[in-house]
């Protein structure tokens, strides 16, 4: 492997004015053109950009029109009563399947593509500067994704507004937000997570660069935010689940609390653009030590990859220690107090929901002094960690009322902190999934509800 020189490249050494006069100098912005031309004009680009401008409201909408619901997605449970819901929704499926997929079609294959054609050289005379070649590649890679993640906002907010309407919207622990701040907080979702996607763009332009005509290099993004997801299932400390950039695609949940979770959040989008600076760099002095004279190029071989890959996995474990000694938190970060807390905090704001449903008197949270006893099923086992175990006794009192109300919940808590909790009586609570108001019945918002633990809070207080 050889540097690129002037030679190299069919370019000869001249003086200044030759130079000039020979062989002007190409404006990025001109490479750059260039690039995004013949990025958009291949199919698989306009189809992707069709179907992210068309389908998620289409699909928002025609889910809007269903009598079931997706209950097992985050917000699905509120599809029917606000259109907001259902750009969040496509949101939790966009961090998991479709903007991996999207990187990896797009940055993926913005270099390799080259080599397939063999026209590196013929790029390199023309442009004649192989900085500009990858700063124009790059940018142009940047924004095919922006447009493509623009579509994907804006079309499944459209379908949602338009088909179901602007209603408010239930956080995540059970507190209202008005359409405007629903609306705020839609936007702010989703471009948090545009860290974590241009982590995993540059993860493809790295792929792509090293592994040359190898169609892994195609699939690498794809790969990596596998292993993320897979990691972030595990019950791996918070530490480490916190330093993955891929936790800024969960993290974003956090900001439909009531007071709203930011810490883990900014870690996870720091982390993110730290790894997107990190493998764009690792890719660029790669590409500037290409011999692009070697027609048979298939990558720089498993030198440049563990190249590529040692700095990224240096950066994990760096984040990770940082995390644990910045915050101090150590386990899974789910423990009992906490989950207490915010099973009582979801409860207290839902029930204030469910009185106004039902046409009751208006009672205060400081009024209704809402307690959670939870524990995971046994003494025998330790009150923390994520399962299906858990179980709650929620409590409360209501104004002039001697006796205590209590309510019973079995919680599924996932290792990221989000849980469902399912109602087990008594009915007239919790234990039905309709409630009769006095404009007919409607769904039981304590049947069900979503809620979120924060993995960075402390467990006290």
């Amino acid at each position: 492997m050889t540097a690129t020189t002037a030679e190299d490249t069919g370019l000869e050494e001249s003086g200044p004015d030759e130079e000039t006069a020979a062989a002007p100098v190409v404006p990025v912005t001109r490479v750059y053109r260039f690039e995004l031309v013949k990025l958009v004009s291949q199919w698989r680009i306009r189809l992707l950009v069709l179907a992210c401008w068309t389908a998620p409201g289409l699909f928002v909408a025609a889910v809007g029109q269903q009598s079931t619901l997706p209950v097992d997605t985050l917000f699905g449970r509120w599809m029917h009563a606000t259109g907001w819901a259902g750009p969040l929704v496509v949101l939790s499926f966009a961090g998991t399947w479709a903007l991996p997929l999207l990187t990896s079609v797009v940055a993926g294959d913005v270099f390799a593509s080259e080599d397939r054609l063999g026209t590196w050289r013929h790029l390199l005379v023309a442009v004649r500067s192989p900085r500009r070649v990858f700063a124009a590649k790059a940018l142009a890679g940047l924004t095919v994704l922006l447009l493509l993640v623009a579509g994907l906002v804006a079309s499944s907010t459209a379908g949602g507004v338009l088909a179901i309407g602007d209603q408010p919207l239930v956080g995540l622990d059970g507190h209202s937000l008005t359409p405007a701040e629903a609306a705020g907080g839609v936007l702010l979702a989703w471009v948090c997570v545009l860290a974590p996607t241009l982590a995993l763009a540059a993860v493809g332009l790295l792929g792509s660069v090293t592994l040359g005509r190898s169609p892994m290099g195609l699939l690498l993004p794809a790969i990596v935010a596998l292993g993320m997801q897979l990691a972030q299932m595990m019950p791996v400390p918070v530490a480490v689940r916190l330093a993955l950039p891929g936790y800024a695609f969960i993290a974003w949940n956090g900001l439909f609390t009531s007071p709203v979770q930011l810490g883990p959040l900014l870690i996870g989008i720091a982390a993110g653009l730290l790894w997107a600076l990190t493998a764009t760099v690792s890719a660029y002095l790669l590409f500037m030590r290409r011999d692009f004279t070697d027609t048979a190029h298939d990558g720089p071989g498993r030198g440049a990859v563990t190249a590529g890959v040692l700095p990224l996995v240096a950066l994990a474990a760096a984040t990770a220690v940082a995390v644990g000694a910045t915050t101090g938190a150590t386990g899974s970060g789910i423990e009992q107090d906490k989950v207490q807390r915010a099973a009582a905090t979801a409860f207290a704001h839902l029930y204030r929901l469910q009185t106004r449903q039902l046409g009751r008197p208006a009672v205060t949270e400081a009024q209704l002094r809402v307690t959670a006893d939870c524990d995971k099923g046994s003494v025998r086992v330790a009150a923390e960690g994520p399962g299906n175990d858990w179980r709650c006794v929620v409590s409360w009192h209501l104004p002039g009322v001697d006796a205590v109300g209590t309510a019973v919940y079995q919680l599924d808590i996932g290792p990221d902190g989000r849980f469902m909790a399912d109602g087990d009586g008594p009915k007239e609570v919790n234990g039905y999934f309709l409630v009769r108001t006095p404009a007919g019945d409607a769904p039981n918002p304590l049947w069900q509800f979503d809620g979120d633990v924060d993995l960075l809070a402390t467990s006290k207080g």
